[in-house]
């Protein structure tokens, strides 16, 4: 397949215990693709940054950027690496391995071929069961994807998702308009340009071994007030 190099951005928060595993399957699984990673750490307490500055130290293409602002933010740390990325593409994914990269090939081959914009990683929360989500995350998740879809449009079954690959040019040409801050980011690109094209590609969301989810009510509350936002910018 012919497509250019690409790069990944996984935002990461304390995942020491999950993140030379991940890196380690994206090596194997993503096959005849070329692309960089940014991993963009948000001031980890775990001893996550120096577990990645010695795996990284003979590897190419994968970046360590550490991020000393406060608050810490999901999204503005996906903006820290939309800004220093030059590619045309960007994917985005979690750093805790719930996110399968075997996934990455369909996802490019999928944005490529069929000349779109965004292409989300599905969890399909109501046509399927979903081991990787609590009950908490699972309601409020639904909850938020039915407001979303009913307020905004369906552009996609999982706006909440933080699997997905789109073109860099939507943010350089929208980052004025984005909220830029919380813990979705793609709510936050798909609302910017009513003309997107998106497609959706139903992924298992994998049941988190090690480390803990940071979903909390603090999380949900933010992205209730990025929806009033929206609504009162559209």
């Amino acid at each position: 397949m012919n497509f250019p190099k690409f790069t990944i951005i996984i935002p990461i928060f304390n995942e020491k215990k999950n993140i030379v595993e991940l890196l380690k399957n994206i090596t194997l699984k993503v096959k005849k693709l070329k692309f960089e990673i940014f991993l963009i750490d948000d001031d980890s307490t775990d001893g996550s940054q120096e577990l990645i500055t010695n795996y990284i130290k003979n590897k190419d293409d994968i970046y360590l950027i550490k991020r000393r602002k406060k608050p810490r933010d999901l999204s503005l740390s996906c903006i820290d690496g939309f800004k220093r990325s030059k590619k045309k593409f960007i994917l985005v994914m979690d750093g805790d391995g719930q996110h399968d990269p075997k996934y990455i090939n369909t996802m490019v081959r999928t944005i490529n071929k069929n000349d779109l914009d965004i292409v989300v990683g599905s969890r399909e929360l109501f046509s399927r069961k979903v081991q990787g989500l609590n009950f908490f995350r699972k309601i409020s998740s639904k909850i938020l994807i039915l407001l979303i879809n009913f307020l905004f449009g369906n552009k996609t079954n999982d706006p909440m998702s933080g699997f997905f690959i789109f073109k860099r040019e939507i943010f350089l040409k929208n980052k004025n308009k984005l909220f830029s801050k919380g813990y979705k980011i793609l709510f936050d690109l798909i609302t910017v340009d009513k003309k997107l094209k998106i497609k959706d590609i139903e992924i298992n969301f994998l049941k988190r071994d090690k480390g803990y989810s940071k979903m909390d009510f603090k999380i949900v509350l933010i992205l209730f007030f990025q929806i009033i936002s929206k609504i009162l910018n559209n």
